[in-house]
């Protein structure tokens, strides 16, 4: 099975820290050449400083507001500029804040919708002439909250279903060139973002943190959190030669947690 990345050349958002930090250092480490993106210039310099040491592939980074279209272009356009190309297109964002429907305001929503949906949009269409010139892969990170809503995320759930509804749509209308889209989406995943909400949850309930994750590593069958290796390995194939024929489809990593079919 091919994952080898070499001659290839990706773009992976909000990698500084967490799944984006892994996905780039898994494609880095089979040969692509990795274009970071984040808000913070200075994790970025050390992620790019570490995956170069760590790696075969070369990397580089672009500071990044992924809600600023500005930005998303200079990602774009720096990435050509430096590769040559784009095959690979990682789309990642970091979540909306945790709470119900009556806790958000419109600007709430509307940053929401910026962050988690719009970000998405305006990369794909900057980065679709590159990917249309020799076929690629774009791949959409969501959460498993596509599945099975997660309660207190009302924001996250409203817009990562959202990314389903535009991979599926995507895949078909991209096909033509060659392009295959797919969504990727995290169950319990060991990250920054995972520690923010256990601790709201663990708050909320009136436990301790390790109570909480007693209660919830109950619910997953393989009995742990997942790794961000883990979840990268998965991005990974689908980003990879060996897959050439699965598109518009959404996958969970998640360790089986997910009741539903």
């Amino acid at each position: 099975m091919d994952q080898t990345f070499q001659g290839k050349t990706a773009v992976v958002l909000a990698s500084s820290q967490g799944l984006g930090k892994a996905i780039a250092a898994k494609l880095a480490a089979g040969g692509a050449n990795v274009m970071l993106a984040s808000r913070n210039s200075s994790k970025l310099e050390e992620v790019k400083q570490e995956l170069e040491r760590e790696n075969q592939g070369r990397v580089d980074y672009t500071a990044c507001d992924i809600t600023n279209l500005e930005d998303i272009k200079a990602v774009v356009h720096n990435t050509v500029e430096k590769f040559g190309a784009i095959h690979i297109l990682i789309n990642n964002a970091g979540g909306p804040p945790a709470g119900s429907f009556e806790d958000m305001s419109d600007e709430q929503w509307q940053q929401a919708f910026e962050l988690n949906l719009l970000s998405y949009i305006r990369s794909i269409r900057e980065a679709l002439p590159h990917l249309k010139k020799q076929g690629g892969k774009i791949i959409n990170i969501a959460s498993s909250s596509i599945k099975e809503p997660i309660s207190g995320l009302i924001l996250s759930n409203t817009f990562r279903t959202g990314i389903v509804g535009l991979s599926k749509t995507l895949a078909e209308e991209f096909a033509r060139y060659g392009i295959l889209v797919n969504t990727v989406a995290p169950g319990r995943i060991a990250t920054d973002r995972l520690k923010y909400l256990d601790k709201i949850n663990a708050e909320k309930q009136g436990i301790s943190m390790e109570q909480l994750d007693e209660q919830i590593k109950k619910r997953i069958p393989l009995g742990r959190y997942g790794q961000p290796e883990e979840f990268a390995n998965v991005v990974a194939f689908l980003a990879s030669d060996a897959n050439t024929y699965m598109t518009g489809s959404s996958f969970l990593v998640d360790g089986g947690m997910i009741r539903s079919i």
